[in-house]
């Protein structure tokens, strides 16, 4: 009998294992193909692809990768495994319904520069807190208000390019300079001249360093922009530190950031509130300037066009000013479909923000590939952007695309998800303010022939647009320099 039972418990114990057979041929198959990563080339040793991509203009890289791999495929940049993903569907995988697999990331040098504490680079509560503290300071209930302020920097920024007779500028730098005293006005309100003629200088210093190689050695570029960043610290704490001792209380980001508790009563450090009002005025600068100096070169380049949203800004010029008001309203602002469509393309056609960086923190799999964790991960909205699927004949410039809305996931200029950049209602309002003075006080043109363009690391015309604004009489006469 027991050597009946021991034959019954073999066969039984044979006819589970045969059973379970095709169930574990498949979990072997399945691990298999998870392991698979995606197609493409690893290039050199550590350095992998990065010289190839930036000896030439990146968007062909990315676009030539995906031609051959396909929307998604690995390479090696600035010393980092990535995937790239080149759909909206792969966008939205990682920046939304599975952002919790994918961290906020930037190479270590640049994280240094804004400072570790900035919102950007976290995930979880304290960024949750954080980007809520940035909304409402920047919300439209909240830059509504600071609309006539706005103005005046737009207009004492166009009479400071008419100033010198005929004198060619670099329309980029202006830009900067405008959109950096936007953003100041914004985080700080109405600051001391003092205080921010010294954050201008060092966060220029600051700026120049940011794209340099990371090389702490003095006299370089990068170990400039270090010290620069330390004594921007020890600015904003004496702000700090002047608001505190007059009792100000004031609705602007440094406010909201004083201000703020979390449910155990913890408030924000110093250098916590540092990190995050530079990490905003970095946010802030760069891209909304090289907009700008696309949206001239777009108009330089198409008369018509130029025409019809001037008049467009003519007409609302022509309310305002009949009805005795000096200054534009939020509903004037409102009233701009042209100038917004504009817009819009603008954002679409030069894709300032090419690419943002996410790191998985989990092996995550997706289509069948594996994304390994710590691998950089790399949604790419050019590539999307400029998909003929999404957008008929897309090297064409043409606003009228956006009379019918893109569809979801097709056009992130600001990114998407929880990490959407914040600040895009005060970019797109200062944009509309400086277009409206500009095209019905003032007019410009383009010195020589502009067609390439170059990187800082953001996409711009080459040599910045170099140009020559003048003012137009009220008689419509324009004074234009000989």
């Amino acid at each position: 009998m027991e050597t009946v039972a021991v034959f019954v418990y073999i066969f039984l114990f044979l006819s589970t294992l045969l059973s379970c057979y095709p169930f574990v041929r498949k979990r072997r198959r399945e691990a298999k193909r998870v392991s698979k990563l995606p197609p493409g080339s690893m290039g050199w040793p550590y350095v992998g692809e990065t010289l190839q991509m930036y000896s030439q203009d990146p968007n062909v890289f990315f676009a030539a990768k995906e031609k051959r791999y396909g929307e998604i495929f690995k390479s090696r940049i600035l010393g980092y495994p990535s995937v790239m993903l080149a759909s909206p569907e792969a966008a939205k995988f990682v920046l939304v319904t599975h952002a919790h697999l994918f961290k906020p990331t930037y190479p270590r040098g640049k994280e240094k520069m804004i400072g570790p504490s900035a919102l950007f680079f976290h995930q979880g509560h304290y960024h949750t807190h954080l980007r809520k503290l940035v909304k409402i300071s920047l919300a439209p209930q909240t830059i509504k208000k600071l609309i006539p302020d706005i103005e005046a920097i737009a207009i004492s920024s166009l009479e400071s390019w008419v100033a010198n007779n005929g004198q060619v500028i670099n329309t980029y730098n202006e830009m900067k300079k405008f959109s950096f005293d936007v953003g100041i006005l914004s985080i700080f309100g109405h600051l001391d001249g003092s205080h921010r003629e010294k954050l201008k200088k060092n966060y220029l210093t600051v700026n120049k360093g940011y794209n340099s190689f990371p090389t702490n050695i003095p006299g370089t570029a990068y170990h400039k922009a270090l010290l620069a960043r330390k004594r921007l610290s020890k600015i904003v704490s004496e702000i700090i530190c002047q608001r505190k001792e007059k009792r100000i209380v004031e609705k602007d980001l440094l406010g909201y950031l004083l201000n703020f508790k979390d449910e155990k009563g913890q408030i924000l450090t110093e250098d916590q509130i540092a990190d995050n009002i530079i990490g905003v005025l970095f946010a802030a600068q760069d891209t909304t300037a090289s907009v700008l100096t696309w949206i001239l070169k777009y108009l330089q380049d198409n008369q018509k066009l130029l025409e019809a949203v001037k008049a467009e800004q003519k007409v609302i010029y022509e309310s305002y000013t009949a009805g005795g008001k000096r200054s534009l309203t939020w509903a004037d602002t409102k009233n701009m479909p042209l100038t917004y469509r504009l817009i819009l393309e603008s954002l679409r056609m030069a894709s300032i923000i090419s690419f943002t960086f996410r790191e998985a923190v989990v092996d995550v799999e997706y289509k069948g590939y594996l994304i390994p964790k710590g691998w950089k991960v790399m949604p790419l909205f050019r590539n999307i952007h400029h998909n003929p699927e999404f957008f008929s004949d897309p090297k064409k410039f043409d606003p009228s695309r956006f009379e019918v809305a893109p569809k979801p996931n097709t056009f992130m200029p600001f990114g998407n998800g929880v990490h959407t950049c914040p600040g895009n209602e005060l970019s797109k309002l200062e944009i509309l303010i400086l277009i409206h003075h500009l095209l019905t006080n003032f007019r410009w043109e383009v010195v020589g022939s502009q067609s390439g363009i170059q990187y800082g690391p953001f996409p711009v015309p080459q040599q910045g647009l170099p140009a020559r604004f003048w003012k137009e009489s009220k008689s419509s006469t324009s004074t234009k320099p000989d």
